[in-house]
């Protein structure tokens, strides 16, 4: 294995103790909360307590003015230990950047420092029943009235946090007739007059993370509720493209932890399985396919970790974040699905963490942009824009 050189032992400290955090406070429970559905709120106000939210937030705004990198441990920690309920991660690096970036300097200081503690929980909404992938296809409209304010109407589905969510960044159209030159953001608070979350959706994986509806029926919000105020509005489209290179190395970083993981926890069961009078690891086809996927998550660690780099330099461009979203997703799928087989009949078995896995694993090559979408961005930045 190819040592990584992207952390420093202070990382390397902070991944020790975020561990600990998992062991104590996470993984006892989450069998619990994928029963229910939902993680318990208090395991938020703990890692508020605890400074695991929001690390790169400044210091200024509740956060530690760290760099990003603690929280790619947490992203790898999550999802090596397979602990896929906890939203953390889009909470502190995808609704509080948009903050950061974007926000005023009130929004900020309004919002930042209470997700920094958990006492807000945040979530984003973009996707709609009619429109996921395609951002330009929203129908919700956020519609400025007389007075300044604006209405807000539809619906918005497959919101991560969206149960617990106290504050939500929802993308609409301020100008219908723009496409997408016509989309702003807004602040959406938990309680507002006509804004409801709907139920928890059940899904093949991800069964403890609290995936909801959205409604918004006639929600006034006050011109301070746009984000970034007025110079924002109808500007939301160009945030969100700037965004989604490290939403989508986001995703690359959680696919390839979770192979590694899944290639780990698989070796040590072949080498106790027994079939046929001696370990499963004895057989040559075994070991094989191990070896072949073990190559292929190194590459995409290395690849990963070069997009982490960049990301680092602020020189992560959209296609390169699009290459490493996709495969690093469809090599995860392949990983599962091989190392589910390997299980036998046992990795049909939900008790067994593999088999958690693999049904995890399928969003993966759906959200944050279908896969097929980003071979569509590939190939306009190869100058093969679609026809």
């Amino acid at each position: 294995m190819i040592e990584r050189t992207l952390f420093s032992s202070d990382h390397e400290t902070f991944r020790a103790s975020f561990q600990k955090f998992i062991a104590r406070e996470i993984a006892p429970f989450h069998a619990q909360w994928e029963e229910q559905g939902y993680v318990d709120r208090a395991v938020w106000n703990k890692a508020g307590e605890q400074g695991f939210l929001c690390p790169s937030m400044p210091e200024a705004c509740g956060g530690a003015g760290a760099d990003r990198l603690y929280s790619v441990v947490q992203m790898e920690e999550l999802a090596r230990a397979g602990t896929t309920g906890i939203g953390y991660t889009l909470h502190s690096e995808i609704v509080a950047p948009y903050l950061l970036h974007y926000g005023t300097a009130e929004q900020q200081h309004k919002y930042l420092p209470a997700m920094a503690s958990g006492a807000m929980v945040g979530a984003i909404a973009m996707s709609e029943p009619a429109a996921g992938s395609d951002l330009q296809g929203m129908q919700c409209t956020a519609l400025r009235q007389a007075d300044g304010s604006y209405v807000l109407n539809g619906s918005k589905t497959f919101i991560t946090n969206g149960w617990h969510a106290d504050l939500v960044l929802v993308a609409a159209k301020t100008n219908p007739t723009a496409g997408g030159k016509g989309t702003s953001l807004f602040l959406v608070q938990r309680g507002m007059p006509g804004f409801a979350p709907g139920k928890r959706l059940k899904k093949l994986g991800l069964k403890a993370q609290d995936t909801a509806e959205l409604f918004f029926d006639h929600v006034r919000l006050a011109p301070e509720q746009l984000l970034g105020g007025p110079a924002l509005e109808n500007h939301g489209f160009v945030c969100l493209m700037e965004q989604l290179p490290w939403e989508r190395l986001q995703i690359a970083i959680t696919a390839v932890a979770a192979a590694q993981s899944a290639i780990e926890g698989t070796v040590a069961y072949v080498k106790e399985r027994r079939v046929f009078g001696q370990p499963l690891s004895g057989f040559q086809n075994t070991r094989f396919v191990l070896a072949e996927l073990q190559t292929e998550v190194q590459i995409a660690q290395v690849f990963v970790d070069r997009c982490i780099e960049l990301l680092l330099k602020d020189s992560l461009d959209t296609a390169t974040a699009s290459m490493a979203k996709y495969w690093a997703t469809d090599l995860q799928c392949k990983v599962m699905d091989a190392c589910v087989q390997l299980y036998g009949g046992y990795g049909y078995m939900w008790e067994y963490p593999i088999t958690r896995a693999y049904a995890d694993a399928r969003v993966q090559r759906i959200y944050g942009g279908t896969n097929e979408i980003m071979k569509e961005v590939i190939t306009r930045s190869m100058g093969l824009g679609s026809v």
